[in-house]
């Protein structure tokens, strides 16, 4: 008997591993491009030879003095080894941030595009030997394009139709290939002509990625015209140890603990011979624009097609601010140039900015996929990443980078859970605060993240705590989705509970989440901003079998909702004062109830139902 026992234990934890797990997927989401401007704007002049692109600018989308659309995202965080700063990423995100298509999730269809502005090439005959030449990488830091999504290139000829040149299907991750491709067709030789990038992709699974970097379009080139007499910067590194950010006051407390001993940044010869070099880099607090530190100018040689990373120990930190709570930038702009054969000046230089502000981070702002458990059906589904504290602190409240879902999960309850510590291998953890009925949040807010507000200030001690939230017991396999940034460096912090035992997490990535500290702050409304105090509504009786009663004090219409605790709504109208709803037919269990009209709303109450 007792051995049967044993083997249904065993057989329940076999059967618990394989389906509590963690998951990846696409962020289905990108703020950084949703509230700006996406017309199509095209320039009255067309453009003249040569043609030079490599996604330097600041902003998220394309620069419209060279390209007509603005459906992909310029950034720095998507490559993998990448040409130079600056990529454009292709997926199958629109421009407002979302999935084009959320209803038909296997179809195929063209998603993102980049065509650039007319160039008159009318003056020009196939004899002047014209190339487009650019570098390509699927995959980059999100998921590699299937077999059947590809990357396609067009030219638009002189009877205004598209004539694909160059196709790549979907692969898994690759170093960035270049490609020339001759524009010698006399059809393309017209005052109007363009060219035009499309990806196609799954309509709603955006983990399609193709990364495009360094354009060149010019006349009297040739098939191996592949040099690019260039010497260009990638990226640049953070100057702690562990935290990408923090506040200033913490780091002062242990400067030698959390200041990295050096800082760097990498830099690319695209030349096809060996370059001699100058560097340095120049450093300022950038709020009050006081100067920091100067570095002297040193030589190096790169070899051709390599990189090098320029290393420099840490200036010393004499920076006073005039507030513990102030929030302190670093800016570090570093350079690299040979002077007397650099193509392009504009990707000689990168800033990094070290910022010390009112929160602990790890990530670096910028999210590449999505992270989200699949629980044991019986039990809470729990995260927690540690963070330290080098002198006694506030915790105010927590800020959250959610990953988008369809169907949105705005009814997905949490809690957000504050911990001494955990015991890895056992159930056992010290909660020293929650915070309950918690609901996600998508809109844009102060760096796309989700701010919750604490009812209560949390003192913390110098040291080790921990911070996460927890999913409900039978909340589903669809459970909430967290950003996680995959261009950390070092370990995630990052430990769950899915099968009743803490553990650490297996996946690689930072969960974004951030612990905001010292004086209050501002949550990030998901309500009107009139809310119904708890004693002006309620819901009666608690427990119940048969019938509940929803009663409002104010005399005007209120919608009610039932939901169930996976948030999905099993009953909704419109009643006046009071209203009696039966659920007899429901299952025993727990269940939500809320109510909200156009002027208020209230935060949801929890029914048993025996």
């Amino acid at each position: 008997m007792k051995k049967g026992f044993l083997l249904n234990i065993i057989a329940l934890f076999l059967f618990q591993e394989i389906i509590a797990q963690e998951k990846s997927g696409p962020v289905n989401y990108n703020p950084h491009v949703r509230k700006i401007e996406a017309k199509p704007k095209l320039k009255t002049t067309a453009l003249t030879l040569p043609f030079f692109e490599d996604f330097t600018d600041a902003s998220p989308l394309p620069n419209f003095t060279r390209w007509v659309d603005r459906s992909v995202y310029i950034n720095n965080s998507m490559a993998v080894s990448a040409i130079s700063r600056g990529v454009a990423t292709f997926d199958a995100l629109n421009w407002q941030g979302g999935p084009y298509d959320s209803t038909n999730i296997f179809s195929l269809l063209y998603a993102d595009s980049l065509t650039s502005q007319s160039i008159d090439l009318s003056f020009h005959n196939p004899g002047d030997s014209i190339y487009l030449s650019f570098f390509y990488q699927p995959q980059g830091r999100g998921f590699a394009p299937e077999v059947q999504d590809s990357l396609m290139l067009y030219f638009l000829r002189s009877d205004t139709t598209w004539t694909k040149v160059w196709a790549k299907e979907g692969t898994t991750l690759d170093s960035f290939r270049q490609v020339m491709v001759p524009v010698a067709n006399v059809a393309y030789l017209h005052s109007g002509f363009q060219f035009r990038f499309v990806n196609k992709a799954s309509k709603f699974l955006t983990d399609d990625i193709w990364n495009l970097d360094y354009i060149r379009l010019n006349a009297n080139r040739n098939f191996a015209d592949t040099a690019l007499g260039d010497i260009a910067t990638i990226s640049a590194t953070n100057m702690l140890n562990d935290y990408t950010s923090m506040p200033y006051r913490q780091f002062t407390a242990n400067t030698s603990k959390e200041l990295s001993t050096t800082h760097s940044f990498l830099s690319r010869n695209l030349s096809g011979a060996q370059q001699s070099v100058v560097y340095g880099y120049t450093a300022r607090e950038q709020i009050t624009n006081t100067p920091l530190f100067n570095s002297s100018v040193s030589n190096a040689n790169i070899p051709f097609y390599g990189r090098s990373h320029f290393s420099f120990p840490v200036y010393p930190i004499n920076y006073a601010s005039s507030s513990p709570y102030n929030r302190v930038v670093f800016e570090n702009k570093y350079f690299t140039s040979d002077p007397s054969t650099s193509w392009t000046r504009t990707n000689d230089t990168i800033i990094h900015e070290q910022v010390f502000d009112n929160y602990l981070a790890y990530d670096d702002g910028t999210a590449e996929i999505a992270y989200w458990l699949t629980p044991f059906t019986t039990l809470p589904a729990k995260t927690a990443v540690e963070f330290h504290l080098n002198q006694p602190d506030t915790l105010r409240g927590l800020a959250i980078y959610f990953g988008r879902q369809v169907p949105l999960a705005f009814s997905k309850f949490f809690s957000i859970d504050v911990y001494k510590n955990i015991t890895l291998g056992s159930f056992l953890d010290t909660p020293i605060y929650q915070t309950n009925l918690n609901t996600p949040g998508y809109e844009d807010s102060i760096n796309h993240f989700w701010v919750y507000r604490f009812d209560d200030p949390v003192p913390l001690s110098a040291g080790t705590f921990f911070i996460g939230t927890t999913q409900p017991a039978q909340s589903g396999s669809d459970s909430l989705y967290f950003a996680l940034d995959m261009n950390r460096v070092g370990g995630n912090h990052r430990y769950v509970n899915i099968d009743g035992f803490w553990a650490s997490s297996n996946l690689q990535g930072v969960m974004m989440i951030r612990p905001l500290l010292g004086q209050p702050v501002i949550g990030t409304s998901i309500q009107p901003a009139l809310s119904l105090q708890e004693t002006e509504w309620s819901v009666y009786p608690n427990p119940t079998k048969n019938f509940i009663t929803i009663r409002a004090d104010r005399n005007e219409p209120f919608i009610y909702e039932l939901t169930d605790m996976q948030g999905r709504i099993l009953y909704k109208n419109t009643a006046i004062s009071s209203q009696s709803l039966d659920i007899c037919g429901l299952s025993s269990g727990i269940y939500f109830v809320r109510i909200l009209s156009k002027g208020y709303s209230a935060t949801p109450k929890k029914i048993i139902k025996l």
